[in-house]
């Protein structure tokens, strides 16, 4: 019994992790300003994954519960991991590999007028922070926590 607890747990976990965070970078986006570099795109893709697989999570098939909330812990950790990586390269602790660019939103006016007035959003400049932590600083905590929290109870759980 203990073990189809802590299944449940990991799979609500590996929901609402990524939609929180998603649902936070987006609300940065759209209320605040906060556009997205070419990295926290990057970022984004994996927690859509996530999402996905654990929506399937909560099918109910026999035997198959556990691995979609395990794959969703990875993809997790992955946008964890390049968080990581992106947060080293605002604090110039090392080079990004890519030349950032911004997305562009096809607003009023052509796509040309839309790409010219779109703001240039850089990989290595933070664009906020608290406490220090830039917003990939934080999504390297949460997530790599979150996977965790995650991976412990999964992996104990049982496998329907």
């Amino acid at each position: 019994m203990a073990g189809i607890q802590g299944l449940t747990t990991a799979r609500w976990l590996a929901l609402l992790i990524p939609a929180g965070l998603l649902g936070g970078a987006y609300i940065g986006q759209y209320a605040f300003d906060l556009y997205p570099c070419e990295m926290c795109w990057w970022q984004r893709w994996p927690h859509f994954a996530a999402l996905a697989l654990a929506v399937i999570a909560f099918v109910p098939r026999k035997n198959l519960a556990r691995w979609p909330v395990l794959l969703a812990a990875v993809a997790i950790l992955l946008s964890g991991l390049i968080g990581g990586f992106h947060a080293g390269v605002e604090y110039g602790w090392w080079e990004g590999i890519t030349s950032c660019t911004t997305t562009v939103a096809a607003g009023e006016g052509s796509y040309l007028d839309a790409i010219m007035n779109a703001p240039i959003v850089r990989c290595d400049q933070v664009q906020w922070s608290l406490f220090g932590i830039s917003l990939a600083g934080y999504n390297f905590l949460i997530s790599v926590a979150g996977a965790i929290a995650i991976f412990l109870p999964a992996a104990k759980g049982p496998s329907r």
